[in-house]
């Protein structure tokens, strides 16, 4: 390696060195405390120090590992194709075996269960962002509609969960297809602000809509879902009801709760990523495809690029009132606040961290991105520090995603 060469991944490594310093020392290093005298500033530069020399190293190093892609052979290709259903086999076993394992205990069959909410969310933004190529930041929104759906039948109109799945499920679309018109000739940045503001204006509506919405009380007393219809709580709520403990003969227990609530929301996750996969290879599957790659290419192959766009959103938001529907029938209550700007853009990091238009990808982020901080508790006042820096650093040196889509690829005989 030349000189001028090692001169210049010197000064990149002590450039990254002093904005790891910049950012960390003011972030981690110093701190204000309340004591009995007044604020006190306490200074620790130690994870400071830590995180310089682990960038300024990693940055010294990179260049050495970055190795020339090598072509993989098409027989290699199709061998990898043909033990993809094995793959995929293996993680529904796990899934489905892991609760009865030690690690099934109760605060990760939560931990659990909130992740594929956020599977099936990401699912949903993937088919916009990943397949058709539409940036979307009021994810939530269609999420939030979803959950006051539901919320709302239950609770004035006595729906059960299965009854209300649907309706929660038709109204985000409807919802979708509404913000569809007004942005069908906008791309790129006006696109994802006026998603933004769409996504502001419903949590604002439902913050300030007291007689429907309670306002920021939000609504309680949502009933759980029902399995067999059977119900899944300690006691019935109707006088003829039945409890599925009382059906099976055994003792209520919280963690059995859990545990159905669980299977409920895995059972939700492989239908939808069934029914896109369906999707996606259908015809509709190809026109979002040749949206995202160019609009203009897409016109002159005389497909609709209106309807290509509304189908997209309709779709992406219907699978986010089912993800709405299961959240408040989850947490038992909704409120306001657990649908603002902050979820729609942990929703799109999943898609943009696993790999944009990649169920794998999508699934394998957002039990990354939930997970993670229950193992790593002690860092969770830096939770949001160390996500943006995770992203970054993915938008650095593996744009594509954790597992990114693969393309199709045709090759014509030599």
């Amino acid at each position: 390696m030349r000189d001028t060469t090692k001169t210049k991944i010197l000064k990149d490594a002590f450039i990254a060195a002093t904005v790891t310093a910049i950012l960390t020392v003011p972030l981690i290093g110093m701190r204000l405390k309340v004591e009995s005298t007044g604020l006190t500033l306490h200074k620790d530069f130690m994870w400071p120090v830590i995180a310089v020399l682990v960038v300024f190293v990693a940055r010294l190093v990179l260049p050495f590992l970055l190795i020339p892609k090598v072509s993989i052979p098409a027989a290699w290709s199709r061998k990898a194709a043909d033990h993809r259903k094995w793959w995929l086999g293996a993680f529904v076993v796990l899934a489905l075996v892991w609760p009865f394992t030690p690690l099934g205990s109760s605060t990760m069959l939560t931990a659990m269960t909130m992740a594929m909410i956020y599977v099936l969310l990401a699912l949903g933004l993937n088919i916009v962002v990943g397949y058709a190529g539409l940036l979307d930041l009021g994810h939530a929104a269609f999420y939030a509609i979803g959950a006051y759906t539901y919320a709302l039948l239950n609770v004035h109109f006595g729906f059960g969960f299965w009854e209300a799945l649907l309706f929660a499920g038709l109204s985000a679309a409807l919802f979708g297809i509404l913000l569809g018109f007004p942005v069908l000739r906008l791309r790129g940045d006006y696109l994802a602000i006026v998603t933004l503001g769409f996504g502001e204006i419903v949590r604002i509506t439902l913050n300030n809509w007291d007689s429907l919405t309670h306002g920021p009380d939000g609504i309680n007393n949502i009933s759980k879902p029902t399995l067999l219809g059977y119900e899944i709580t300690r006691r019935a709520r109707t006088e003829d009801g039945t409890t599925l403990w009382q059906a099976l003969g055994i003792d209520y227990n919280n963690i059995y709760q859990q545990l159905v609530l669980y299977f409920i929301a895995f059972l939700l996750v492989v239908i939808a990523a069934f029914l896109i996969n369906r999707l996606v290879k259908m015809p509709i599957g190809r026109a979002w495809e040749a949206l995202r790659e160019d609009e203009i290419a897409c016109r002159s192959l005389a497909l609709n690029p209106t309807m290509i766009k509304l189908t997209a959103f309709s779709l992406g938001s219907m699978f986010a009132g089912f993800a709405g529907a299961f959240y408040a029938a989850f947490l038992g209550s909704v409120t306001p606040a657990s649908f603002g700007f902050i979820e729609s853009a942990i929703i799109l990091s999943i898609v943009v961290l696993g790999g944009m238009g990649s169920q794998r990808g999508v699934v394998l982020a957002a039990l990354v991105l939930t997970l993670l901080p229950e193992f790593a508790r002690g860092f969770a006042e830096y939770r949001m520090l160390i996500f943006g820096a995770v992203m970054v650093l993915m938008m650095i040196w593996r744009p594509q995603g954790l597992w990114p889509a693969s393309r199709r690829r045709v090759e014509l005989p030599s």
